[in-house]
């Protein structure tokens, strides 16, 4: 089973020893990052170990490596000495591990390190991509007991993927293998499935403002990814979009896999590269993937059958792999019609007038929908020949994001449904459609739900207009993702669970 490092960027060892009392029911070792520790503190690394009461690595990471120590090779040995001058009496008095550059080379040391029982990683960062991975890591070990080490910044997801085929040709080799930036997260939540011995966690961010980006807290870990539960036999589920900066998926589907008892974890996975995603879903064998922005209309063209659901909105949130290849659904559609229905009471939209702001896939399925449910729609949109084009097959109205469509607009205002991303973070104080003044009859729902209330929802709410955000479409989108996943009913009295669970 692949372990919990918590890695430690304090400034003082004391902030350190308090951070590994905070997470200390999580993890089971920490890395003492010594280049992030204030001069006069390197100096007392030698008692950590004791204080800790935990094995811990001991790393003091050059610039060149993407760490902080500037100060010269010399006094880096110096210190790594210091850290390492042995209790041979007790060992727990010693650092259980010292992480080596695979170009550093300092033989009586490491004799020392040896003859003591502290274990050497070896290691070798690129911050340049993945190149030779798997050959680089075989070819690093200089004593049998040694861990091998890659940490790869990678350029785009073909690094990635070059990852987990160099895991899979490493297999059996005491190695840890990772992506670093929040691209390779989830390297770091599949350790296991790589065989790695260990994965880094750091403290929450509040906890760390200078901690690693890309690293999950040993708590999110545990908690949300269920780490101590992933195996050789679990199923990797995942979701995929770019540049996929907030999902609430994971946590949706891996409290469902607690719950079920399902041997499954749920993975984000951002792919700036659709081919180079389904490439990774057959090296991961994953049967299961949740397709967001950009995604939804290009991965239709890479279905072996075109359902109705998909059909009708020309875009796909959901695939299945299945004996002729990938099968796919748009479970949107659903999950919005039955989100704003059950906000407003009623069991279908005849006789409203409601506008839809946007032309992407999350309108497509929205229009869809309000068309089925006998509904009017106005459809507004920056690029107006794309929101033509989206009302033209069901007879909508249409316009562009402009003061000419405010007549119309207000016209078309029993429900306002706004699908674009605009008010996601960073730019959370954005708003599609500033022109537009509430009259407060408006019932008005956004689709973002984080964060839990869009400039345009505060707007609306301050005019007295009903709002509703995007969670509880999310949760019911993904009742039905469930469904075509596993082929069973979803169970509802998780509904307000989980929408405990997601509300920030």
């Amino acid at each position: 089973m692949a372990k919990i490092c918590l890695c430690l960027t304090g400034k003082t060892l004391e902030r350190d020893l308090e951070l590994i009392d905070k997470y200390r029911k999580y993890i089971d070792l920490a890395e003492l990052r010594v280049d992030f520790l204030d001069p006069d503190e390197r100096f007392l690394i030698r008692r950590f170990p004791e204080q800790a009461g935990l094995p811990v690595i001991l790393t003091i990471r050059r610039r060149i490596d993407g760490g902080h120590f500037d100060n010269g090779e010399g006094s880096r040995v110096s210190l790594l000495s210091r850290g390492l001058a042995f209790a041979e009496t007790d060992p727990r008095r010693n650092f259980a591990y010292v992480d080596l550059e695979d170009d550093l080379d300092v033989p009586g040391l490491e004799e020392a390190v040896r003859t003591f029982g502290t274990r050497i990683i070896r290691s070798f960062h690129s911050l340049q991509g993945a190149e030779n991975v798997a050959g680089r890591l075989k070819g690093l070990r200089r004593a049998g007991d040694e861990i091998v080490k890659a940490a790869v910044t990678p350029r785009h997801l073909g690094d990635i993927l070059d990852i987990y085929r160099a895991a899979r040709e490493c297999a059996g080799m005491e190695k840890i293998i990772l992506c670093m930036g929040p691209a390779g997260t989830n390297t770091r939540i599949l350790a296991e499935t790589m065989g790695c011995y260990l994965t880094y966690a750091s403290p929450e961010e509040e906890d760390a403002p200078a901690g690693s980006s890309g690293q999950l807290s040993p708590g999110e870990l545990v908690e949300q990814y269920r780490f101590r539960n992933i195996g050789a036999a679990t199923k990797i589920y995942a979701v995929t979009g770019f540049p996929l900066k907030t999902t609430f998926s994971p946590r949706i589907f891996n409290t469902l896999f607690g719950h079920e008892k399902i041997d499954a974890v749920y993975v984000p996975f951002p792919a700036d590269n659709l081919d180079f995603f389904l490439e990774l879903t057959k090296e991961l064998g994953i049967p299961g993937v949740s397709i967001t922005i950009p995604y939804k209309e290009a991965i239709v063209s890479r279905l072996c059958r075109i359902p109705d659901s998909i059909r009708n909105t020309g875009a796909c949130n959901t695939i299945l792999a299945g004996g002729g290849g990938w099968e796919g659904t748009n479970t949107d559609t659903l999950g919005f019609s039955e989100s704003l229905l059950n906000f407003t009471g009623k069991k279908h939209f005849r006789g409203l007038k409601i506008t839809v702001l946007g032309a992407g896939g999350a309108a497509r399925a929205a229009v869809s929908e309000i068309y089925r449910l006998k509904g009017q729609c106005l459809i507004l949109n920056r690029n107006s020949v794309r929101a033509r084009d989206l009302a033209m097959p069901y007879g909508c109205k249409w316009g562009g994001l402009s003061s000419q469509s405010l007549d119309i607009m207000e016209r078309y205002s029993d429900i306002i449904v706004q699908t674009t991303p605009v008010g996601t973070f960073p730019g959370i104080d954005e708003d599609p459609f500033e022109l537009y003044h509430f009259k407060g009859h408006e019932t008005v729902m956004d689709l973002i739900y984080n964060p839990e209330r869009t400039a345009f929802l505060r707007r609306a709410e301050a005019a007295g207009c009903r709002i509703l955000n995007g969670l509880d479409m999310l949760i019911r989108q993904a009742k039905y993702q469930y469904q075509f996943f596993f082929g069973r009913d979803f169970p509802d009295e998780l509904i307000p669970r989980l929408t405990g669970i997601l509300k920030p």
